[in-house]
């Protein structure tokens, strides 16, 4: 006796409810909704990096101007002034210099940090430039540069409080991570300081070029990440991904009727 082939029969699947089709839209919908305008936000915020960058450029290779005075100083951000070249007049404190931690293209070392009083008696802090850690026997107190009245030109930066990541800054130990200018202000006893600081110029801290062991200056780093572009195509992709689920989700339920 021959036994017959065995049948299989597939069990339909039964169609989903109106409840749960709805909530399967409304998620989709917000789903889709969220990542395109995370695309769209991302190619605001490209356009305006690309302004910003083009403003940095015009400031930085602008001629220097004055470095904002008192009077000025509550309008002095980011946005509008950071990166400015400026020049300034007057007499380096040597004795109330700090040094803060660097990584530079010289390598490890520090920034020096001095402030100079103006000849209207406004004291501003200077990046005078990179020393390395045997520089001063590790001090920061050695005089150096011009002594007396003396020109500076650089670029106006903006202060770093609090520290550096998961570095406090430590006054009482004279251990710096950042240059937060009412810090440093505050630890060497000087008051009513500017609100930022100027990074020195290779012209007015030219360093180990002229022979000397001197602070280098002019190695202050500007750069603007700029992956807008790739976060928008990401962004619109997982859009376009969500109208790909939707159709086969369409497309499933057809089958299931």
């Amino acid at each position: 006796m021959s036994a017959s082939p065995a049948t299989n029969h597939e069990t339909p699947r039964s169609p989903r409810g109106v409840f749960v089709l709805g909530l399967l839209a409304l998620f989709g919908a917000v789903v889709f909704a969220a990542f395109v305008a995370l695309g769209t936000w991302q190619v605001h915020r490209r356009s305006w990096k690309h302004e910003l960058i083009a403003r940095v450029d015009a400031r930085v290779h602008a001629q220097p101007v004055d470095a904002p005075g008192r009077g000025q100083w509550p309008q002095v951000t980011a946005e509008g002034d950071e990166y400015r070249r400026v020049k300034l007049a007057g007499t380096f404190l040597p004795e109330k210099s700090v040094r803060v931690r660097a990584s530079t293209e010289l390598g490890l070392g520090s920034w020096l940090m001095t402030p100079l009083r103006r000849d209207n008696g406004e004291v501003v802090l200077v990046n005078r430039g990179f020393v390395t850690p045997a520089w001063c026997s590790g001090k920061a107190t050695c005089t150096t540069g011009p002594a007396g009245h003396t020109t500076v030109t650089g670029l106006l930066r903006m202060t770093e409080p609090k520290g550096a990541f998961l570095q406090k800054n430590d006054p009482a130990g004279e251990r710096w991570f950042s240059r937060d200018v009412a810090a440093i202000a505050k630890a060497g006893g000087v008051a009513d300081a500017a609100p930022y600081f100027v990074d020195a110029d290779a012209a007015s801290a030219p360093g180990r070029t002229d022979g000397s062991d001197a602070p280098v200056g002019g190695l202050t780093v500007i750069a603007f990440p700029d992956n807008h572009l790739q976060y928008a195509l990401t962004w619109y992709a997982l859009a376009l991904l969500t109208l790909v689920g939707a159709w086969v989700v369409w497309r499933d339920e057809r089958k299931r009727r």
